[in-house]
C-alpha cells in the first residue's frame, strides 16, 4: 500500500499533513460509531467564535449537541481566526476556532492575561478560488497566474482578464476575499503571494465567507476565496478554479485534498479551548462532545476533510490531559498532524 503526505509549501509556517490510509480510513462506512457521554441539566452559556471556516463545523455540532442538552445556551460568531485570537485572549472567548495556528504575538498576549488554552486540531480545508458562474475562461489557474492578480504591484494595474492570459475576454477583474483579521487571508496571502498580509488593496473583504459568495455572483469578471464548505453550499450558483502548481490543473475535491494533489492551498483547522473554561462541566461536556462525534461524522458533514483515525484518540488525550500550548505553532511544513501529536503527549 502507498502513502501519500499532504505538502504545504515550505515558507509556510505551519502544518497540515495527514496520510492517505488514515483519511481514507476515517471516512469509511465500517469504522465505529462515535460514543459519547454528555452531562446531564447543564443550563451555562457557551460563547464559540473566531474563524468563518470553522463555523460551519461549530454551528453542526452545536446543532447535534443540543438534541440531548437543550438548556445549554451556546453562541457561535465568525468574526475571523484574528479577531477571534483577540478576543480569545483578552478571555472574552471559551472556544475560538482558527483556520491557522495561534501566532507567537497572539499566544504571550493569552499568558500575559493568564489564558492557558488546548488546541485542538478538527480537519483539514481546501481552501477554494471561485468565479462568477458565466466566467467560462477561467476553469484552471496556474499559481503564477493568481498571483499576478493579487501582488501589490497589481493594485491598479491588472484590471482586466486579458492581462492574466491573452485570450481571456476583456473583462473587469472585479477581486473579493476575505479581510486581513481572518486566518484564510494570512494562508492565502502567504500561499499564493508569498508573505502574510502582502496583497493588493485594491479588492472587497469580508470577514463573512457568504458575502464573498454573494459578491462573486454579482459580475461576471468576479473572483474571490474561501474554504471548500462555502463553495460546496453554493456550487449552484458559482465556479469552483482548478488550480495548476505545476503538475497540472486540480480541483478542490475532498479526494485531491486527501491524496495531497490540492496544492500549495490544503491546510488545517483548528479549536483553541481555554482551560479554565473546560472546567465548567457543560463546556467539558461539549468540547467531548465535539472532538467525538463532531471530529469524526460532522466535519465531513460540514464540507470538510476529517482527521486520520490515528489522529483521535491523541486530540482526544489532549482533552483528557487539559495539555496546554500550541504544538503547530513554528511547526515545519509537510509534518504529519500525528507525528506532532503524539511528540506532543510524551
Amino acid at each position: 500500500m502507498i502513502y501519500k503526505q499532504i505538502i504545504y509549501p515550505k515558507s509556510l509556517n505551519f502544518v497540515a499533513g495527514v496520510t492517505l490510509a488514515g483519511v481514507l480510513s476515517a471516512c469509511s462506512s465500517n469504522a465505529p460509531s462515535p460514543t459519547t457521554t454528555v452531562a446531564a441539566n447543564l443550563s451555562n452559556k457557551i460563547t464559540v467564535d473566531g474563524s468563518s471556516t470553522v463555523t460551519p463545523i461549530s454551528k453542526a455540532v452545536v446543532k447535534d449537541f443540543a438534541k440531548d442538552n437543550p438548556g445549554i445556551k451556546i453562541t457561535v460568531g465568525s468574526i475571523g481566526s484574528g479577531i477571534g485570537f483577540r478576543e480569545f485572549c483578552a478571555g472574552e472567548l471559551d472556544i475560538s476556532g482558527a483556520s491557522r495556528p495561534i501566532k507567537k504575538e497572539e499566544s504571550a498576549k493569552c499568558a500575559a492575561k493568564g489564558i492557558e488554552f488546548l488546541e485542538l486540531p478538527i480537519g483539514i480545508d481546501g481552501l477554494t478560488i471561485a468565479v462568477n458562474k458565466e466566467n467560462t475562461w477561467a476553469k484552471c489557474l496556474k499559481t503564477e497566474e493568481i498571483k499576478s492578480m493579487w501582488v501589490p504591484e497589481a493594485e491598479g494595474k491588472i484590471i482586466n482578464w486579458n492581462q492574466i492570459r491573452a485570450d481571456f475576454p476583456s473583462e473587469a477583474i472585479l477581486l473579493f476575499g476575505a479581510g486581513a483579521e481572518s486566518g484564510t487571508f494570512d494562508y492565502f496571502t502567504e500561499a499564493i503571494v508569498g508573505k502574510v498580509k502582502v496583497i493588493r488593496k485594491d479588492y472587497q473583504p469580508s470577514e463573512d465567507d457568504n458575502v464573498t459568495v454573494k459578491a462573486i455572483q454579482g459580475g461576471i469578471g468576479g473572483l474571490g476565496f474561501f474554504g471548500i464548505s462555502y463553495y460546496e453550499a453554493n456550487a449552484d450558483k458559482i465556479n469552483a478554479v482548478e488550480v495548476d502548481n505545476g503538475k497540472g490543473c486540480v480541483a478542490p475535491t475532498p479526494k485531491n485534498i486527501i491524496s495531497g494533489a490540492y496544492q500549495p492551498l490544503s491546510r488545517p483547522l483548528f479549536i483553541y479551548v481555554n482551560k479554565q473554561s473546560l472546567k465548567r462541566p457543560e463546556v467539558k461536556a461539549f468540547v467531548d462532545y465535539y472532538v467525538d462525534k463532531g471530529m469524526s461524522l460532522l466535519v465531513r458533514q460540514a464540507g470538510y476533510v476529517p482527521l486520520p483515525n490515528d489522529a483521535l484518540p491523541k486530540v482526544k488525550a489532549i482533552v483528557k490531559a487539559e495539555r496546554t500550548g500550541s504544538t503547530f505553532m513554528g511547526a515545519v511544513a509537510g509534518t504529519p498532524i500525528t507525528e506532532l501529536l503524539e511528540k506532543d503527549l510524551k
